[in-house]
């Protein structure tokens, strides 16, 4: 389990590290990864997640984890309505 961990660390900062380096590349580079940002929680949003009963904790660690990847490079978001 600790090499799976480490590999899914190792695949999140080879990300964040690609969007880094496209929004560098961008001529508005924070609105940039904003939208990329907001991209990313709406296929989260849209994921379905069969076979689990608590499918709202699953979405939830995944938009945290977005949101982590993403404060690398800007501050997180603020939450959407309706989101605790």
């Amino acid at each position: 389990m600790d090499e799976l961990n480490g590999r899914m660390i190792a695949c999140q900062l080879l990300i964040a590290g690609l969007i880094a380096r496209v929004a560098n590349d961008s001529a508005d580079p924070l609105r940039f990864l904003t939208d990329f940002r907001d991209e990313m929680h709406a296929v989260v949003r849209g994921i379905n997640i069969a076979g689990m009963d608590d499918t709202d904790r699953v979405r939830q660690s995944a938009k945290q984890m977005v949101d982590e990847l993403f404060s690398l490079m800007k501050p997180p978001s603020a939450p959407e309505a309706g989101e605790a």
